[in-house]
């Protein structure tokens, strides 16, 4: 078994990510399968939304498409967080957007 879980570039495992991650063998084995980017894409997704209810669908949802063969996020955005890469000019577009 696993003793350590891998966290993102960026972000750290989220604890709520974390428990539904140990919670499910083969989650936990995909995601440690995975690269720390699209790890990173994972987390950034899940921490993302504002609501709770929104958030706790995000985890769900991290699990359920990890063992559906998914290694990133569905059309996501990115993470914008990443220090070493520039946001492209249709993300800052899409961050335009989202601030009115």
């Amino acid at each position: 078994m696993i003793s350590k879980i891998s966290d993102g570039v960026v972000h750290q495992l989220p604890t709520d990510l974390k428990k539904a991650l140990t919670q499910d063998k083969e989650a936990l084995l995909l995601w440690e399968d995975i690269t720390p980017l699209a790890r990173n894409e994972w987390i950034c997704w899940t921490i993302d939304p504002k609501k709770p209810e929104t958030r706790a669908n995000h985890v769900k949802r991290t699990i359920s498409e990890l063992k559906s063969g998914m290694r990133r996020p569905c059309c996501w955005i990115g993470c914008i967080h990443r220090p070493d890469k520039a946001i492209s000019p249709s993300v800052r577009w899409v961050l335009s957007k989202k601030k009115r």
